[in-house]
């Protein structure tokens, strides 16, 4: 999982630098319209040349047993996952969301800050695989909570006085930790109630998780207009949720 979500975290440390290119030179309009042109031309095509599994391949296989969604909606640890994912990813929602808009207030041009939003995703690379190898070697339980303490860990960096690599040191911690959040909940997902109900179960985690996404985000920038134009406050109350989503996952079974 740690491998194939490479795309991703490649693709986001692109898209701002390139992004930025064209609004400089062409204006937001044309930069968004060559944006969805690009995803037409190189990432639709590719869905075209993945291949199925042979029908031969499928029957040498052993048969998985199903899991029933209402067993699942049952099950204590269901909503533990879930509760503890939506306040991560409503976390590093809430901070991606306005991380440009700090950097402005900090007097980032926006090439620069487009290199550090780059600098993060790119940061996620490490997070996809860094993650992605201890969860083959250790409790996706604990690597979940590493994964979530490393967010919590990064937003105070925000916070602080400045001094000087503060911002990149930011940066790196919590694009590790971003690119490890998004790789784990299907693998404790998939662990916990098995390959053949995955769909249903990451279908319902992902509701959750992008209703944290939009609401966080939104929070954020009224705590912001509340209070004196700062995100002190936002930034405290996402470091207690995180940690709170840290809590969660703590009572997750070890296997």
């Amino acid at each position: 999982m740690g491998i194939a979500y490479l795309g991703i975290g490649t693709g986001g440390a692109l898209v701002p630098l390139l992004s930025n290119g064209f609004e400089s030179r062409f204006g937001w309009h044309t930069a968004l319209i060559a944006l969805g042109i690009i995803v037409m031309l190189i990432s639709l095509p590719m869905a075209f040349f993945v291949k199925e599994p042979k029908a031969k391949e499928q029957k040498n296989k052993l048969p998985t047993p199903s899991v029933s969604i209402g067993s699942i909606l049952r099950n204590p640890n269901f909503y533990l996952l879930c509760l503890g994912s939506l306040c991560a990813i409503g976390v590093v929602g809430g901070v991606n969301q306005h991380l440009k808009l700090y950097l402005r207030d900090f007097g980032f041009a926006q090439d620069k800050a487009a290199h550090i939003i780059s600098l993060v995703l790119l940061s996620s690379l490490i997070g996809r695989v860094l993650m992605g190898w201890l969860a083959d070697l250790f409790s996706r339980k604990y690597v979940m909570i590493l994964i979530y303490m490393m967010v919590a860990m990064a937003i105070p960096l925000l916070m602080v006085p400045d001094f000087t690599g503060r911002i990149y040191l930011f940066a790196v911690i919590f694009g590790i930790g971003l690119g490890g959040d998004y790789m784990i909940i299907p693998l404790m997902a998939g662990d916990m109630f098995g390959v053949k109900a995955l769909g249903r179960t990451m279908g319902i985690i992902l509701v959750a998780d992008g209703i944290a996404e939009s609401v966080f985000p939104m929070t954020v920038g009224a705590l912001y207009d509340s209070f004196g134009k700062s995100y002190m406050l936002a930034f405290a109350i996402l470091i207690g949720v995180a940690l709170l989503g840290t809590v969660i996952i703590a009572f997750l079974p070890k296997k």
